[in-house]
């Protein structure tokens, strides 16, 4: 399978309960192999109107996979959690497989 990548753009508002909610994440991200990239590092917006606050990128085995965990009801529990302190933009996008000739 090709990687498959969440990319999250995050405001928080709460960070004490956003740490917690990040706490119980990290053990279920584990579980499925899954792996941050990028946590809120620095940043420079090198071209277009994006003005993200927290960028994160979390590594998935799949596709597939971040979409059974994303809407896994154990992830779906967490949601009302996150959501009572940031909001953020997610977006799932699929890998490129480098053993691929084809050059897309």
């Amino acid at each position: 399978p090709v990687a498959a990548y969440a990319i999250v753009d995050v405001d928080i508002f709460d960070i004490a309960d956003y740490l917690q909610y990040q706490q119980a994440v990290r053990p279920m991200l584990a579980s499925v192999n899954a792996r941050y990239l990028v946590r809120g590092g620095e940043f420079e917006v090198l071209e277009g109107d994006i003005q993200p606050l927290r960028l994160i990128v979390i590594e998935f085995p799949s596709l597939e996979v971040l979409q059974d965990f994303y809407h896994s009801d154990a992830y779906q529990a967490l949601e009302p959690q996150r959501k009572a302190c940031s909001r953020a933009t997610v977006v799932a996008v699929r890998g490129i497989n480098d053993n691929s000739s084809t050059g897309n």
